[in-house]
């Protein structure tokens, strides 16, 4: 089988709850596929516990992103210092992805745009237009921007361009 890989594979470790991961995500993200899956063999049982036959890896893409679900047990645990961007072209995509990525989420961690799925997967939803508002010459439009974007959850483009606008 001659399958060529991306240079670098995100791989997610699962608490045994990859392929509902999986169904998730692809659920979500319309441009997405499962691509293979891998079941445990038995070999290795005494060190990780997990009969054989059961999903090892599903490899999947999301927007022509490759990555792997890992069935790896509960040894670790996911932490905001790694997350997701979504760059979105307008509010009704932000919504989209927030409101579908926030449900059974942490809300505790719902700030600045960014949100914990109920995988513990960190994201932030963006709308592209922020990145240029962050970077104006200007400072005090830039200022305003980051005043008010310190205020949201969930990002607000108005809200953004009013506060950019003055």
């Amino acid at each position: 089988m001659d399958t060529k890989l991306q240079k670098i594979t995100v791989n997610f470790w699962f608490d045994m709850n990859a392929e509902e991961a999986v169904e998730f995500y692809t659920s979500v993200f319309k441009n997405s596929k499962v691509m293979r899956t891998t079941y445990y063999s038995g070999a290795g049982k005494e060190i990780n516990g997990i009969d054989a036959g059961k999903v090892m890896t599903i490899e999947f893409q999301i927007e022509g992103q490759d990555f792997l679900a890992l069935n790896g047990g509960p040894a670790f645990q996911y932490n905001e210092a790694i997350s997701f961007i979504i760059n979105c072209e307008s509010q009704e995509e932000v919504d989209y992805y927030w409101n579908k990525l926030t449900e059974g989420g942490d809300e505790k961690a719902q700030v600045c745009g960014w949100l914990k799925d109920r995988f513990g997967i960190s994201w932030q939803v963006v709308p592209v237009e922020l990145n240029d508002m962050l970077v104006d010459a200007e400072t005090e439009k830039m200022e305003r921007v980051t005043n008010a974007l310190l205020q949201m959850k969930k990002l607000d483009l108005n809200a953004l361009r009013q506060a950019y606008e003055g």
